[in-house]
Parts: structure tokens; sequence; C-alpha cells
């Protein structure tokens, strides 16, 4: 009589931890440099169109980056990959802070320094993302996803305050600190195991970029699951603006736009720590079409309550169900693409959903331009979720997508 080995803890499967805390850390670099590099810039030069300019290099990098990388992820040993991602970013931070500890403000370095960060961050996420499934059994790769969708939010929690209170000690400091979080990441990774991939058994397998856009495309689910992600990171991110100005807008100073701020991160969270056992009990459509109409009330509401910290109390309990709603899609994506595809898949969709929150901001932005009320504009995104809600209830392929 055979018996199953036993099944380890994620708390006790190395290789997972490796890859969580290697990705944390990549985070946290990111939201230390993004607060950070534009108080340097005014500090050093003043100037507000050299700190929309760095902004964008690390933008656009990024963007242009995120497709090609999954050819790369799907074709090269992705540990290899990994390890030389983080290396590349050490270096390409280690020689800003050089610069920057020698009193110097060279801009070209500083956007050398941005696109090195924006590329190999790139390659380096669907590149974690794609080699999650061959360190977690299929029985746990829910609660792994779920642990992971906590990352971004402990990174948006810890990693402005953290900029803000190193920058005002020394300039240097929020870099060096980027730097020291990156090599932890490095060195972690050394002790990482991947097995072997099998090669490719399909021609989309060993086709390139195209061909990876094209099986993305035409498989259902996860296009429909795609376009949904995109459209709510659209639309959530513009409330936050929305949120942010209309707090401003009714006087609240800026320690109270912090814990706007802080009220999403710890929602993000708290959902996180919870997701995993919510997706167990609740079939995975159920989770996103909750969270579909559930995120259209609290928007709702938002425009009816005072600005400020209440608002951000209800964005709070919306991004509080987020982290639900995305491990049962990633989940669903990671398991029914196969492996040799999984790179050029996550870089498809970190590329779709990382341009909708990019364009997020502007959009809120323009709502509060247009309406000169940001109660009026939360309650255009309120509508524009209603929208989405409605259309992922009416979609038979979200209804049923993990059937």
């Amino acid at each position: 009589m055979s018996t199953r080995p036993a099944v380890v803890p994620l708390s006790r499967n190395r290789d997972y931890t490796v890859l969580w805390t290697g990705q944390l850390c990549s985070e946290l670099a990111v939201e230390l440099v993004l607060v950070a590099l534009p108080l340097l810039v005014l500090a050093r030069t003043g100037s507000a169109l050299q700190v929309g300019v760095v902004g964008s290099a690390l933008a656009t990098a990024t963007l242009l980056a995120a497709i090609p990388a999954g050819s790369a992820v799907d074709r090269w040993d992705r540990r290899t990959l990994l390890l030389c991602c983080q290396a590349g970013r050490v270096a390409a931070h280690a020689t800003l802070v050089v610069a920057l500890v020698g009193g110097g403000f060279p801009l070209a370095l500083v956007l050398i320094a941005l696109v090195v960060e924006g590329v190999l961050g790139s390659v380096f996420d669907p590149a974690e993302h794609a080699a999650l499934p061959s360190v977690v059994p299929a029985p746990q790769l829910p609660l792994a996803v779920a642990r992971n969708a906590a990352r971004p939010y402990l990174a948006t929690l810890l990693g402005p305050a953290l900029a803000g209170l190193l920058f005002t000690l020394d300039p240097v400091w929020p870099f060096a600190a980027a730097l020291a979080v990156l090599g932890l990441s490095a060195a972690g990774l050394l002790l990482l195991r991947l097995p072997a991939r099998p090669a490719a058994r399909t021609p989309l397998g060993r086709g390139g970029t195209g061909a990876g856009l094209r099986w993305v495309w035409r498989t259902r689910s996860i296009r429909a699951t795609l376009v949904w992600q995109a459209l709510t990171n659209l639309v959530f991110n513009a409330v936050v603006v929305v949120v942010l100005a209309l707090s401003h807008e009714n006087g609240a100073s800026s320690g109270e736009l912090g814990l706007v701020v802080a009220c999403l991160g710890a929602g993000g969270v708290l959902g996180a720590l919870v997701a995993a056992r919510v997706s167990t009990a609740l079939p995975p459509a159920a989770a996103v079409l909750g969270f579909a109409w559930l995120v259209t009330v609290a928007v709702g509401a938002m425009a009816f309550v005072p600005a400020g910290l209440p608002a951000g109390l209800l964005l709070g309990c919306a991004a509080l169900l987020a982290p639900v709603a995305n491990t049962a899609v990633s989940t669903h994506q990671l398991v029914v693409t196969p492996d040799e595809l999984r790179g050029r898949m996550s870089a498809t969709c970190g590329f779709g959903t990382g341009g909708a929150a990019a364009a997020g901001p502007v959009l809120g932005g323009a709502l509060v331009a247009a309406t000169g009320d940001g109660g009026t504009a939360l309650a255009l995104c309120a509508v524009a979720f209603g929208l989405l809600a409605a259309g992922a209830t009416a979609s038979r392929t979200l209804r049923r997508f993990a059937g």
C-alpha cells in the first residue's frame, strides 16, 4: 500500500519563501525610489520638468520591456534570469548611490539607472510568477497566490513612509535602502532551487512573443479575466486619486492624506490574509462577481461620506476585497497555462494590468478637472464600476471561468 508524501506547509517551503521575499524586496525598492526620486530631483534642480522626465523613464521602460520579457522567461532558465535581474539592478542602484554620495546628480546616469531598473524589473516579475507552480504543490497554489497578493500592499504601506523618513535624515538614504533590499533579494535567490523544465512540446511553446500573445488572446478565460482585471485597475486607481484630491480640497492635512493611503495598504494586507480561506469557500466566479458589486457599493458610498479619513476607510474596505478576486483570477490563469507559456502569459497580463494602473491616476485627475467636483467624479467612478459588474455578471466566461 503506497502512501502519498505529506505536503510541506508554505511557511516551511524554502523555495517559496525565497521567491516571496525576493519579490517583496523588489516591490519595496521600487516604492522607495518612486517616492524619494521626485524629492531628490526637486531638491537638486528645482525642475518640475525633470521630475516628469525621470518618472516617465521608469514607467516607459517597464511597459516597453514587459511583453518581450515574457519570451525570455519562457526560453531561458528562470533561476538564472532571476539572479541576473537582481544582480543588474543592484549594480545600477549602486552606481547611482555612489554618484549621490559624491555630491553629483548626473541626470543621464539617473535615467540609465531607471531604465535598467524598469527593464530588469519587467523580466523579474513574470519569471517569479511563472516559477511559482514549480515550487508550490497544486493544492497550495491558491494559498500561495493569496499570500503573494499581500506583497504590493505591504510595499505600499511601508515604502512611502520609510522613504519620507529616510529622506529627511539624508537624501541618499532612501536609495541606499533600496540598494540594500535588492542586495538581500539577490543573496536569497542563491538558495533557490527550481526543478528542471521540460522542453517545449508545442509550436506555441517554442514560438516567440507573437505566439504567446496569440495564445493569450485565443484562450477565452485568460482573455476575459485579463480585460476585467485591466478595466478594474484603471477605475480603481482613478478612485484613489479622486479620493485624495477631494480630501485635499476639503482641507485634509498631509497627515490625514497619509492615513488615507495607509487605509488602502492596510485593507489590501488584511484582504490578502483572508483571501485563501475565502477563495476555497467560494467558487472563483463568485469571488470575482462579489468583488465587482461590493466595490461598486463602496465607491458609491464614498461620494456621500465626508472626505478624508471616512472616505479612506471605505477605500480600505474596497481594497479588502481585491485580493480575494485577484487570487481566484491569478490561480486560474496559472493552472490553465502550460509551463512553456507561463512567462508570456504573466508578462502579457502584467502589461495589461500595469498599463491600466498607470493610466488610472490620469483618468482620475481628468475626471476631477472636468467635473470640478470630487463627489461627482466619485459618482462617475461608481457608475463605471457598476457597468463593469453588470458586464461581468452577463459574461458567461466570467461566470464560469474556473468551471
